[in-house]
């Protein structure tokens, strides 16, 4: 069974964030023997991965710049989006080698963590065909983009518990122009405490990927 480091940062700006991922994904990268999961929140901010499009952003810069909301173009896979307070944010930086070299299956596996995980909050949430991402219905409750290079991961998925929904309309969420925007607050009409989730996550994480998490100790 793998170790994986657990690293919780709490509110963060995610220029910060990035370049922890940067810095441990260098480290794995070398040390193949490393595993980490950073579980964040992010102060506003709108990303754009790799193959996104300006064309999916709605609103202009002084707009968000009155709205305290960064603008950052990254190196992860899909399109825009946004992260805010409210929101869970995990990026699991792994070495798929000891895992296994399959880019769909960690994909599917992270959904499938997802999946589980609102299973503990009465939210039935799924798939939808040729789409990444967790869903219920046609609104899109966790957001997914990842990057493998050598087989380790960076980025990872985003998971909407009770952020500010309105900030989604300022793009066209994963470039997907006919789906909307869900949360847990919108689907139960509750905010679960935060640690909940946390737990939550990690105990769907543990089990999906068969690891033992370990608290992160800075030395």
């Amino acid at each position: 069974m793998n170790a994986v480091q657990l690293i919780e940062t709490g509110l963060t700006d995610y220029q910060q964030i990035w370049a922890l991922q940067k810095a441990l994904f260098e480290e794995v990268s070398v040390e193949r023997n490393r595993n980490y999961f950073i579980l964040t929140e992010h102060r506003p901010v709108i990303t754009i991965g790799k193959n996104g499009s300006l064309k999916n952003l709605l609103a202009d810069p002084a707009l968000l710049k009155s709205q305290a909301i960064d603008l950052v173009k990254i190196d992860r896979g899909g399109d825009i989006t946004y992260h805010g307070p409210g929101q869970i944010v995990g990026y699991p930086i792994l070495n798929l080698s000891l895992f296994r070299e399959d880019a769909g299956w960690y994909l599917r596996s992270l959904e499938d963590m997802i999946i589980n995980s609102l299973k503990d909050f009465d939210i039935q949430a799924g798939r939808l065909v040729d789409l990444t991402g967790v869903w219920t219905g046609q609104n899109k409750i966790c957001a997914i983009g990842i990057k493998i290079t050598r087989w380790v991961t960076m980025h990872g998925f985003a998971l909407n518990v009770s952020p500010s929904l309105e900030h989604f309309r300022f793009i066209i969420p994963c470039g997907i122009s006919d789906k909307g925007v869900t949360s847990i607050l919108e689907e139960t009409g509750n905010i679960p405490p935060k640690n909940d989730v946390i737990t939550s996550l990690c105990t769907s994480f543990k089990r999906i990927f068969n690891v033992k998490l370990e608290k992160y100790k800075t030395s």
